[in-house]
């Protein structure tokens, strides 16, 4: 399986941003700006639209934020169901209607706070940049889940971050808490998975997976996982 080391072309990624505009010219442009920055910056997106491309399975969106992933998926022609849930309510709400604003019909958001409550799925899962905000017992309970959530044909795709020592760990960790102090996340980091514990633990539940790269030119140590059934 290939990985995308390059973000979403310019003219995509603004076309995509365009749905967070605010309705009137004098509004906040923060969603939208920052939603142009992340798809035109991080191979995040084309990473995971690559891992998904030629799955069927309804997803479920772990930690969704703004919904970009469902956006990203119809803009490179991959028709799934969509579900997406986030303990940010705001978020939430700002994503639904930017989903609405461009008719992303076969995309529903709610808000779930994923360290007491695991919604009920069966298809594909994805797991973006989020695991490193959970406490280490709950993030174990959220991946046995994940896994459980899988029907044949299915994959889960998690981005992470990679405690293993390096200088870009230790700039992810930075970014990461500086982020809480600005409020865009509503939880500070807490755990960081290791490389070796996740794959005990897709082995142990006879998954096939891969743990590749997935910065491209970020400074980020940010890793794409892809596991599904054998």
């Amino acid at each position: 399986m290939s990985v995308a080391t390059r973000p979403v072309d310019s003219a995509r990624a603004r076309g995509i941003a365009d749905a967070f505009r605010p309705a009137r010219p004098w509004g906040n442009y923060w969603d939208y700006f920052y939603s142009r920055s992340k798809l035109g910056s991080d191979p995040l997106y084309p990473g995971v639209c690559d891992a998904l491309r030629g799955t069927s399975a309804p997803l479920l969106d772990l930690g969704c934020g703004l919904g970009l992933l469902a956006h990203a998926l119809a803009a490179d022609g991959i028709a799934l169901p969509y579900r997406g849930v986030d303990s940010d309510d705001a978020k939430i709400r700002r994503a639904k209607r930017a989903a609405a604003r461009v008719g992303l019909d076969g995309a529903a958001f709610d808000t779930v706070d994923l360290a007491r409550v695991i919604p009920e799925h069966r298809g594909s899962v994805a797991i973006l940049d989020v695991l490193q905000f959970i406490p280490p017992d709950a993030q174990a309970r959220l991946l046995d889940a994940a896994v459980a959530m899988l029907s044949p044909g299915a994959k889960l795709v998690i981005r992470t971050g990679l405690d293993d020592g390096t200088s870009r760990a230790r700039i992810t960790r930075a970014v990461d808490v500086f982020s809480r102090v600005l409020g865009w996340m509503n939880a500070a980091p807490r755990y960081y998975p290791d490389a070796d514990a996740l794959r005990a633990r897709f082995e142990a539940a006879g998954l096939a997976y891969e743990i590749e790269p997935l910065y491209g030119n970020t400074p980020f140590n940010n890793w794409r996982v892809v596991a599904e059934r054998r």
